[in-house]
């Protein structure tokens, strides 16, 4: 590392994160106009997006206690290259004319039963590789590169490829993974210090009983779950708003994410300095609240315009938190817990969104397509004003 800079090892991860990011957006912008190419029942294309996130509440807590024996780096690469095949094989099924409901929901489970691994693993890797004052920095970073592909370059480019042919975005997801996969194999290894590892499920104890004795990430983990599902509850159905209230075509609904992403771009680059300026504690309740009024306004959005100014915004405020919070984790948690404490936040935190997609399904069959935002935003605010003390008093602890 030279001067103040970000270590060789940091960019690996960083560039392979960026070419991952891009066939990621093109799969998510493709996956909901495949799902609405089969069905407009708003129930099953949220199956789907419930089917994606179901890996964290069943496998995250074993995943986190295979981050903390295992090494890392090999974890991320293996896990990606899985992901490469299962993609591949869903774009032969979309190719033939045979991927339904059930085809599109179990890809999207094996995807994130891998991005279980993955995810844990890179959050878990930065300390090791990243000194722990320019983690904000290296999160930051992380968080634009992201933003840039999945949000920004990946939704249009793939709302694009699946006008020419529906194949198109999944192959070049598959070719992202396995790209990735070969940036990310030549890390150097980072093993945890623990020489003899106890049973798996002392491992996964031993994490669970260190986030219940930590007031501000229980906290955290906590505000996460309810936030995620209210996330998932407005965002499940977002293609059917888009496409059907709205009127958007396919290449439309890609450009919407495009510009909802700029907001998570500038945030990315920006929020460090907002954190520095405003302190920990002001930057997370600043994102919660903001989000409130967010989510709320989305339901009422007149156009496409207002829907993407609301979506930028929420991005802002979303990439704020997600700085603080795994900022605070890799500063807080002791590097030979990381894997575990991680893997029982994220459980937590992203173990309700397949009951927030499937809940945002039926309300919006139920109450009609605007109807799940307002109710997310309304449950988000009862949550942050319960957790407001603790936040609060943060600080201070």
């Amino acid at each position: 590392m030279t001067g103040i800079g970000l270590p060789s090892a940091y960019w690996r991860v960083w560039w392979a994160a960026g070419v991952d990011a891009i066939g990621d957006g093109a799969f998510a912008a493709a996956v909901p106009l495949l799902a609405v190419a089969v069905t407009r029942d708003a129930r099953l294309v949220s199956i789907v997006s419930a089917a994606t996130y179901l890996p964290w509440l069943l496998l995250s807590l074993p995943a986190g206690a295979l981050v903390d024996r295992r090494d890392r780096a090999s974890l991320m690469w293996r896990a990606q290259a899985i992901q490469a095949l299962i993609v591949a094989a869903t774009a032969v099924l979309v190719a033939s004319g045979r991927a339904g409901i059930p085809a599109l929901a179990a890809a999207a489970f094996g995807l994130g039963a891998c991005e279980v691994v993955f995810a844990n693993a890179a959050q878990a890797i930065l300390p090791d590789i990243v000194p722990k004052a320019l983690l904000h920095k290296a999160n930051g970073h992380q968080q634009a590169i992201t933003a840039i592909g999945q949000q920004f370059v990946g939704p249009p480019l793939g709302s694009l490829l699946f006008t020419a042919a529906a194949a198109l975005p999944l192959g070049l997801d598959a070719a992202s993974f396995a790209l990735s996969a070969l940036l990310v194999s030549a890390l150097p290894r980072c093993r945890s210090p623990r020489i003899e590892h106890p049973p798996i499920r002392t491992a996964v104890a031993d994490g669970l009983r260190w986030l219940a004795r930590h007031r501000l990430l229980r906290t955290l983990a906590i505000l996460l779950a309810v936030n995620n599902f209210c996330s998932q509850l407005g965002n499940a159905t977002l293609v059917l708003l888009a496409t059907q209230t709205l009127h958007l075509s396919a290449r439309g609904y890609g450009l919407l994410l495009a510009g909802a992403a700029l907001g998570s771009l500038v945030g990315a680059v920006v929020n460090a300095r907002l954190v520095a300026r405003i302190g920990a504690t002001g930057a997370l309740i600043t994102a919660l609240g903001a989000n409130v009024v967010i989510f709320a306004g989305i339901g009422l959005s007149p156009n496409a315009v207002v829907l993407a100014a609301l979506l930028a915004t929420n991005g802002f405020a979303t990439t704020l938190w997600n700085i603080v919070t795994v900022s605070l984790r890799q500063r807080l948690v002791p590097a030979d817990l990381l894997g575990r404490v991680n893997s029982v936040y994220k459980m937590l935190g992203w173990g309700l969104i397949p009951l927030g997609a499937l809940a945002g399904g039926l309300a919006a069959s139920l109450f009609g397509l605007r109807a799940p935002y307002p109710i997310a935003g309304a449950l988000r605010g009862i949550a942050l004003l319960a957790a407001m003390s603790t936040l609060i008093r943060a600080p201070r602890d």
